[in-house]
């Protein structure tokens, strides 16, 4: 009996360590997004020339999520289920990305930002939450110093300030690699223009050669009550970089996702839409 306890408890002890590695390693990995729920009301906004894809999910105070470069608003799918229980929930695809269209006008921050702001004209939404990823949180800080009054909260994860904040590592990492292909393919089942995905990732790569470029006296004049959030194993963005981001954007609150990178929505939904709205409803 001795004997098969100790074998047991050496069985027991495998799995529990099998797990404990697997949960940490889930960092490494890029799930499928879940099912997007049914919207109340979606459809394309006429704005700055395009047609920019929305959908509405639920009622509530708003939260307005935008996604990260090359991506669509479906990324959202298990934040929109958890969030839309209590919040009026606004997704979009950005210029060029997913269902929207883009024309041949130069990409920027400003523009992008601009977009989104006619976005929430059109719903008739004076004032939002925002939850922005990578791209989506850069034009969220865009929102934060040009329209303040536009803005209750700003949960800004995997963005950058700077060109320097990217990691150059980015351009070998495997999971970024995978997440690129799949962008690819998802262009071409959802765009109006699916046959070009490759000059639309030429046209927005001219932005990321140069911006953004914001300064920290620039950044010290931000209001909005922020968060700056990463996983701790972004591929993108270096750690120092999300560290002097909160450092410089006055009471910005520093929220570190365990075991997760630069898609930590996708590799820990639960996880994100909780540190999402602790942060928007906090009192």
């Amino acid at each position: 009996m001795t004997r098969f306890l100790k074998a047991l408890a050496f069985v027991t002890l495998f799995l529990i360590s099998a797990g404990f590695a697997s949960a940490e390693e889930r960092w490494l990995t890029l799930p499928e997004p879940a099912a997007m729920p049914k919207p109340e009301q979606s459809g394309y906004a006429p704005v700055n020339g395009i047609q920019m894809y929305y959908a509405v999910f639920g009622a509530g105070d708003p939260i307005l999520l935008i996604h990260g470069g090359l991506g669509h608003g479906d990324i959202w799918a298990s934040q929109v289920a958890t969030m839309s229980k209590t919040h009026k929930v606004i997704i979009a695809d950005s210029r060029g990305h997913g269902r929207s269209t883009r024309t041949e006008q130069a990409y920027g921050y400003d523009l992008m930002e601009s977009d989104y702001l006619a976005l929430l004209d059109y719903l008739k939404i004076d004032k939002t939450a925002l939850v922005g990823w990578s791209d989506g949180g850069i034009i969220g800080i865009d929102i934060a110093l040009h329209h303040p009054e536009r803005l209750t909260r700003l949960f800004a994860q995997a963005a950058n300030v700077t060109t320097d904040g990217v990691d150059p590592g980015v351009l070998t990492n495997k999971t970024f690699a995978a997440y690129i292909d799949r962008s690819g393919r998802d262009y071409k089942k959802l765009s109006k223009t699916p046959d070009q995905y490759d000059a639309f990732v030429a046209q927005i790569s001219h932005m990321w050669e140069s911006e953004p470029a914001w300064t920290k006296e620039q950044l010290g004049k931000i209001t909005t009550p922020t968060a700056i959030v990463a996983g701790d194993h972004d591929e993108a963005i270096k750690r120092e970089h999300t560290e002097y981001m909160a450092s410089v954007i006055p009471g910005a609150k520093l929220i570190i996702l365990p075991n997760a990178s630069h898609f930590a929505m996708l590799q820990a939904p639960d996880e994100y839409s909780q540190a999402a709205l602790d942060f928007i409803d906090a009192k």
